[in-house]
């Protein structure tokens, strides 16, 4: 039997918007049921309790910015939707096997996804000189 359309609109909600601060409570409501509903249905359906899904979407999303990113691992608890970087290392190190400097230190430095020359990137990356009142390029004869 394929999941409820009300269950699948708060799972989407949690896929969509894991960086905000949901709670079981707004996945409910999401859903038109109430909580304790809402956990018993989830859980039969996905094999799962909602905010164990929220925790493992947020901890995915984390894994996938340490490997790609160079942010810090506060910056990255924090964009991710989590609110402790003590809480965040636990899960973390509980899903992924290794506490999440660990984690990144067995992939490439971030630096190395950049395919053009780091001259070039620093030279596309600068502010424009320009103030408003400049003319830009006209393509005017």
């Amino acid at each position: 039997m394929p999941p409820a359309r009300h269950l699948l609109r708060a799972k989407d909600l949690a896929d969509a918007r894991y960086f905000e601060p949901l709670t079981v409570g707004d996945l409910a409501r999401a859903a038109g049921l109430s909580r304790a509903h809402f956990s018993r249905e989830f859980r039969r359906t996905f094999g799962e309790a909602p905010h164990q899904y929220l925790l493992t979407r947020r901890l995915e999303r984390a894994a996938a910015l340490l490997r790609n990113t160079d942010r810090t691992v506060t910056e990255i608890c924090f964009d991710v939707g989590l609110a402790s970087v003590g809480s965040f290392t636990t899960s973390f190190r509980r899903v992924h096997g290794a506490a999440p400097l660990a984690y990144r230190a067995t992939f490439p430095p971030a630096q190395r996804h950049i395919r053009i020359p780091g001259c070039v990137a620093r030279a596309y990356g600068r502010p424009q000189n320009r103030t408003f009142r400049e003319a830009e390029p006209s393509s005017r004869p």
